[in-house]
């Protein structure tokens, strides 16, 4: 089984003021990400903004970061869409690319259909049996409206092409019921940067984080400190980290993310429309509670 641990952010789409893929920034980003402990990068994650993305434009994003990531660094790529069929065809076009593993989000469009036990096994199972490379699925249902559940997860755990869970729902609760119950040497991965420590020591393999994307220095060294055994330098910076992660993870989202990255030596740029960028107060909370954190 594919084996993964540590942390990853779910990259940022660079966009210049057109709107258009900045080739030069996601070079920029993609170089200063390889000094630092990240253990490689989730391409066209929810936090690439992949729902605005053409296919042309995944396509895109994969070459560049291929491109410029170090050898050491393992490339997974945001694959998921609605249908089992358009799922296939861009995780087989990433594998081509070099990419080891997918990320797959539940399907959500169809909402009352989907959020059913069966439906969501057997989309998994269906994009699981096609793929070329293994599968992780990701569970983010405060944007998706579908939570998947637990006992999905445990069913799907036993497929030999499905490696992994990012579970981003902010519940350390769900995480450890997985843990409890999935077959031996499925992983489960926390997307939630606040609850990062805690979800270590309870057993999760490691953190998908798009808070990573602006200091990610900071939370390797929670997964430092975990891997160490240093369970209260781990919490040190948990706390540490905890207000500018809540920031821009739930309060102001991307374009709060992408603006923490503008300060911090990152490109964030502005968001794709209809996202917008943040306003003077909103700056001003995110650099306060940035203010001495380094990455």
């Amino acid at each position: 089984m594919f084996k993964l641990q540590g942390i990853l952010p779910p990259i940022a789409t660079p966009f210049d003021h057109n709107g258009d893929l900045y080739k030069i920034k996601v070079q920029h980003n993609v170089e200063k990400w390889n000094r630092t402990g990240l253990a490689g990068y989730v391409v066209c994650g929810s936090t690439g903004e992949s729902v605005y993305l053409t296919t042309e434009e995944k396509l895109q994003l994969w070459d560049w970061v291929a491109e410029y990531a170090a050898p050491n660094k393992i490339l997974l790529a945001g694959t998921g869409v609605e249908s089992v069929r358009e799922t296939i065809a861009l995780t087989n076009a990433a594998a081509e690319r070099g990419y080891k593993a997918a990320m797959v989000r539940t399907p959500h469009y169809y909402k009352s259909l989907l959020n059913r036990v069966d439906a969501q096994v057997l989309y998994f199972r269906a994009v699981a049996d096609q793929v070329k490379i293994p599968i992780m699925i990701y569970n983010w249902p405060q944007a998706t409206g579908v939570d998947i559940a637990p006992e999905a997860v445990v069913a799907l755990s036993h497929h030999p092409n499905i490696f992994a869970v990012k579970e981003s729902s902010g519940s350390l609760e769900k995480c450890i019921q997985m843990m409890k119950d999935v077959k031996p040497g499925f992983q489960v991965f926390t997307g939630s940067a606040p609850i990062l420590a805690p979800s270590l020591a309870v057993g999760c393999a490691g953190g998908v984080l798009a808070f990573s994307n602006a200091v990610p220095q900071t939370v390797v060294n929670i997964w430092e400190a975990h891997r160490t055994r240093e369970f209260d330098a781990s919490m040190d910076w948990q706390r540490r980290i905890l207000r500018a992660a809540q920031l821009v993870t739930t309060k102001y989202g991307i374009p709060g993310l992408k603006y923490a990255m503008d300060i911090n030596g990152y490109y964030g740029g502005p968001p794709r429309l209809p996202l917008t960028v943040i306003g003077p107060d909103a700056k001003k909370e995110i650099e306060q509670a940035f203010h001495g954190l380094e990455g």
